[in-house]
């Protein structure tokens, strides 16, 4: 199989990374389900779905934004405005996402987290849609810098590239299982799980972004590094708080 990977089926190209993103979704979302049906949700039916129409416009404007924001200095006169529109990142999804929300539950006076039934189902969606992004290969920009390491490959234009998309499976992977574990033992705060999962997450695209071919910087970082370090401000309590914590209490 080369790379990226674009099957035909009767003459058609099948674009399998959009495939992939509709099971991505719906997925996901049937986890959440499963996972709510074993719960007692603390936040009545309606206010939930406020929560997740919050959600879901804070997601879908954010991604966008910060999918502009990577290289604003594109050439407006030879880019449509459909394919701007599905410019998009997920790092922008997720924090937009979280304003959402949060815009959501203060119109409706919600006052309980509300992120921990999300988490592991969120993570299960970025997954399945990081394979898309792996067979697409430097058809999206999910693609790293040159390298001679021994993880190197084509990903489509000859050269020996970082395979980003194949170390954040890994990542997700070990990721769900330490989370999954938490979320099992149910001894941590209301709303604690979603933070370590945007805390880890934004952490390790962080670190991630110094083997990417960005083309845009500023003050030496790049857009998606910026909005990690956003992020860790916007969670600065939890961080003081997780700092002074003993692991045993969450782990034992």
């Amino acid at each position: 199989m080369s790379i990226p990977f674009e099957p035909q089926l009767a003459g058609w190209t099948i674009n399998v990374h959009l495939i992939l993103e509709y099971v991505a979704f719906f997925l996901g979302y049937r986890y959440y389900v499963f996972l709510k049906k074993q719960t007692t949700d603390p936040i009545p039916s309606a206010n939930r779905l406020t929560i997740i129409l919050g959600a879901s416009l804070g997601a879908l404007l954010g991604s966008r934004v910060v999918g502009f924001l990577e290289n604003p200095l594109v050439d407006f006169s030879n880019v449509s405005l459909l394919v701007l529109f599905n410019v998009k990142t997920i790092m922008g999804g997720l924090f937009g996402g979280l304003l959402g929300v949060e815009t959501a539950k203060r119109i409706i006076g919600e006052k309980q987290s509300s992120g921990d039934l999300f988490t592991l189902p969120i993570i299960v969606g970025i997954f399945i849609g990081r394979i898309g992004c792996f067979l697409s290969g430097t058809n999206e920009f999910t693609y790293g810098t040159t390298t001679t390491f021994i993880t190197g490959m084509n990903l489509g234009d000859g050269l020996k590239r970082h395979p980003l998309a194949l170390y954040e499976l890994v990542f997700l992977a070990i990721l769900f299982l330490a989370l999954h574990r938490l979320y099992r033992r149910k001894k941590m705060p209301n709303g604690l799980l979603f933070k370590l999962f945007m805390l880890c997450y934004f952490g390790f695209r962080f670190l991630l972004e110094f083997i990417k071919p960005n083309v845009f910087f500023f003050l030496g970082l790049s857009t998606i590094q910026w909005l990690c370090v956003i992020c860790f401000l916007y969670y600065r309590r939890t961080l003081t708080t997780l700092s002074h914590a003993n692991p045993k209490v969450y782990l034992l």
